[in-house]
């Protein structure tokens, strides 16, 4: 067992508090992956405030007040005028026919940063909620009871409708849950965890559902991988570039600090901390390496340099109150908008994709020049450790470029950008729409892809480095690349005679999604 595994089983899960204070994506990131629990502040201002919005509505109702969502229909039908006698079943009605999403379900862990998220967003005391929702929210995840969440049929305004109509209703002890792994009907699972089932109150259903929960949770989880990609693409560079004897003075700091992008000059001081420049001018050497080693610095700087950009748009959204109307309590008034608009989030996630796919491409040329003999500099062809009488029926890594080569493809053909094709929808009022929940889930498929592309590369640069070795015994990896060689070399033998990788590839995956790598010591 690695290092990092240990250190995950042997730590207690903190304790995230939500209340009005800010919270970060690594706050739903370690919710989602069970490092944390979730727990509502019993702060006695913060509960006041909380009871003040829902108390602030039940007046307004008394006194014959029109509120949206709340007197009225939902969407279009908002000139519909709701019976006094009627409206407490009105928010049971809106979820029950959003009641249509189809799809994969989403996972255990995005489904607790769903909850997470939607939890952060009604506890900025906004939504006209009471405290025993924002409880009932907190109980579910704490008795492991997650909603069975169909990932398609969000156009991402009024926000995540659909998926989010699923939470509600298993507020309400409706439709079916996970529990440890397996589906069990919510009425039951609740009764067996001693929770009752909510009756909601006039806005509630549309305070759960009216809102970016699920695009922001997804998005959460994008930007933790791949904030980890852009540390393990450049340590593949490094290795990929020792393995094909590279030229290291492609990433001069005087050479990098004339173009200033803060994030590609940070990915350029890695390299140099990873690689020998005083070995590089033995003959034959290269003058110029080709693109994908010598411009590696610029394309991962890219993702690099937007993250900042990614991780502000993101917990902005995560710390909004994003549903409609909105009940300012203190001025006595409600306040009818459009936060459920996800825009911001489809426009990061769509920047996202781009910038990651961008690494798949660049580590597919990589491994394209890495496995053919006539760019490698000296390395067997496909990279086969065999040798001798065997080394005609062996054939490396062949195979695996080919796989690398098609995951790539699939996330290129995935960066189209979700957020240019909104649709009018519901009888033209939501006439303009985010697809932010779209563009989310497109990005988390093309992390996934790109993870692939990465596993393929961390076999070929182990492999890779193996045979520079043995080829060029005087060349020898630095320490933090040494380092690394030695981590695979646990997982991953030589390639020396052909086997089937799928295994260590799946393997692989694994450690990439547990961080299994400390790379880079903060700048």
């Amino acid at each position: 067992m690695h290092l990092a595994d240990l250190a995950q089983l042997n730590s207690a899960p903190r304790t995230v508090r939500f209340d009005r204070d800010r919270l970060t994506i690594e706050d739903i990131v370690d919710i989602a992956q069970g490092r944390a629990i979730a727990a509502l502040s019993d702060d006695p201002d913060f509960r006041a405030a909380i009871a003040r919005g829902a108390d602030f509505l039940d007046r307004l109702l008394r006194e014959d007040g029109t509120v949206y969502g709340v007197t009225t229909g939902y969407g279009d039908s908002c000139t519909v005028v709701v019976p006094p006698e009627l409206i407490a079943e009105l928010p049971h009605h809106l979820y029950t026919y959003h009641g249509v999403g189809l799809g994969e379900y989403f996972t255990p862990a995005q489904t607790r940063a769903i909850l997470a998220s939607r939890l952060a967003s009604l506890s900025k005391g906004y939504s006209g909620v009471s405290v025993e929702l924002l409880l009932q929210i907190t109980r579910l995840l704490d008795a492991g009871l997650l909603p069975l969440i169909p990932s398609e049929g969000s156009v991402g305004a009024s926000g995540d409708l659909t998926p989010l109509s699923y939470l509600a209703a298993v507020l309400c002890g409706e439709r079916e849950v996970w529990r440890d792994g397996v589906q069990v009907p919510a009425a039951q699972a609740l009764q067996e965890a001693g929770i009752t089932p909510l009756r909601l109150r006039p806005k509630e259903g549309l305070a759960i559902m009216n809102g970016t929960a699920v695009m922001t949770a997804l998005a959460c989880m994008a930007y933790d991988r791949a904030e980890y990609l852009v540390r393990l693409s450049t340590r593949i560079t490094a290795m990929a570039s020792f393995a094909m004897d590279g030229n290291a003075h492609h990433f001069d700091e005087v050479l990098f600090s004339v173009k200033p992008h803060g994030g590609m000059q940070q990915v350029a001081a890695w390299l140099r901390s990873d690689l020998p420049t005083d070995q590089w001018e033995r003959n034959g050497k290269r003058l110029q390496d080709r693109y994908s080693i010598r411009c590696a610095p610029h394309v991962i700087g890219v993702l690099a340099d937007a993250m900042p950009f990614f991780r502000s748009s993101i917990e902005n959204e995560l710390n909004s109150a994003n549903d409609n109307p909105l009940i300012d309590a203190d001025n006595e008034r409600v306040l009818h908008g459009g936060h459920f608009y996800g825009g911001h989030i489809a426009f990061a996630m769509d920047g996202m994709k781009n910038a990651v796919a961008n690494l798949a491409d660049l580590l597919d040329r990589q491994m394209a020049l890495l496995v053919d003999s006539r760019y490698n500099h000296g390395l067997p062809a496909n990279l086969s450790g065999a040798t001798g009488a065997r080394a005609p029926i062996n054939h490396g890594l062949k195979a695996l470029q080919i796989s690398a080569s098609a995951w790539t493809a699939e996330a290129l053909k995935l960066t189209m950008p979700a957020s240019v094709f909104s649709r009018s929808t519901e009888c033209h009022n939501q006439d303009k729409v985010s697809m932010g929940t779209i563009a989310a889930r497109d990005c988390l498929r093309v992390l996934e892809l790109t993870e692939q592309v990465v596993a393929a590369l961390l076999i070929t640069v182990r492999q890779g480095v193996w045979l520079r070795c043995q080829v060029n015994p005087e060349l020898q990896p630095q320490a933090a690349l040494a380092a690394m060689q030695e981590a695979l070399g646990a997982d991953i033998k030589p390639v020396e005679e052909d086997r089937r990788l799928e295994p260590d590839l799946r393997l692989l995956l694994e450690r990439i999604r547990a961080k299994a790598w400390d790379l880079y010591a903060p700048s």
